[in-house]
């Protein structure tokens, strides 16, 4: 999903963020709510993540139109301590209380060397690496991973359909590392914990489960323990009340900011990354269907520079989906 399209439209970031920001206005967010979101998301496709970009404000704006998310939230901290400050996002999207509580992880971490944000009672937070980046950008290594209620039980996976109910399609729940570098691109892991993608069912990827077992248990285990660090820790079973007033509010978030310089000069552990960036391009064979060995983000880094010169490549579902939401909320589309 995440390939670049063959066939596309190219579409202005600024179009591109004015049309998203007037759908989300037009179903009753408020303006600095709409911006906040749209940036992130505009932020996604430049970068080439398709699957987390603009494509989903027709979703997003139909949940809000139907009542299933809050458009009028309050995010509000209800509990703190000098490492970790734990959110109420009543019941929204998770974009905005996310990145309330980014920043207040990272604030804690530059006073005393870490700092983590929770926030329970949202809805989804999209890509994982928003919040990562956020810290990596203030000289912090970011982590970061989402959970929602009743991952685990049938129906409740959080990925693609499972059938046959196959421990080896379970879950898959965001994740995310964001590491900085000094003259290299920045080590940005930003993925998903399964294996496996969502459309990737059926008998020819359950072979698998056999041929290589010890894969799949490692990625059984890495949505386990993101969808309880994301979810469980934030004590979003705690109530069931804004879950059963918005029920698209089932999900929770967790962002974890390391100050590098508290542990560590921040170039000299900058430095160590470069070293490692190009030791691993210069020494290694590239991955079958790829001409160069480089490490998680380096890819982004040069599509978001492509994009922001050239234009971002608006794809067939991208436009499907912007036609959809522009005949429905009578917002003009953001190509000619």
């Amino acid at each position: 999903m995440n390939r670049p399209p063959e066939t596309y439209v190219p579409v202005q970031e600024e179009r591109l963020l004015a049309f998203a920001t007037a759908c989300f206005q037009r179903v009753g967010l408020s303006a600095a709510h709409a911006a906040l979101i749209s940036r992130l998301l505009v932020n996604s496709d430049l970068r080439g993540v398709r699957s987390h970009g603009t494509r989903t404000v027709n979703h997003y704006c139909q949940a809000f139109e139907d009542g299933l998310l809050n458009t009028t939230p309050n995010p509000t901290i209800v509990h703190e301590t000098p490492t970790a400050v734990v959110i109420d996002g009543d019941g929204t999207l998770g974009y905005w209380p996310m990145v309330m509580a980014t920043e207040h992880a990272i604030a804690k971490a530059k006073q005393v060397g870490i700092g983590m944000g929770l926030v329970r009672y949202i809805g989804h937070y999209g890509s994982a690496g928003h919040y990562t980046r956020m810290a990596m950008e203030q000289g912090c290594v970011g982590f970061s991973v989402q959970g929602h209620r009743n991952q685990g039980r049938y129906g409740h996976d959080g990925g693609g359909p499972n059938p046959g109910r196959h421990l080896g399609y379970h879950g898959n729940p965001p994740i995310s590392f964001a590491i900085p570098a000094g003259e290299e691109a920045p080590v940005v892991l930003d993925a998903a914990t399964c294996i496996l993608a969502d459309y990737q069912r059926g008998p020819e990827f359950e072979a698998l489960f056999s041929m290589i077992p010890a894969a799949f248990f490692k990625s059984i285990g890495y949505g386990v323990v993101a969808g309880l660090l994301g979810g469980g820790l934030t004590g979003f079973t705690l109530s069931d009340e804004t879950v059963t007033r918005y029920p698209r509010a089932r999900q929770a978030g967790m962002i974890l900011a390391i100050d590098i310089a508290s542990v560590v000069p921040e170039d000299v552990f900058r430095a160590e990354t470069d070293r490692m960036a190009r030791d691993i391009r210069e020494t290694y064979v590239p991955m079958p269907g790829t001409d160069r060995s480089l490490l998680p983000g380096a890819i982004e880094e040069e599509r978001l520079a492509f994009h922001r010169a050239h234009g971002i490549r608006y794809g067939e579902m991208e436009q499907t989906a912007a036609k959809a939401a522009s005949e429905r909320l009578g917002v003009p589309l953001p190509w000619d």
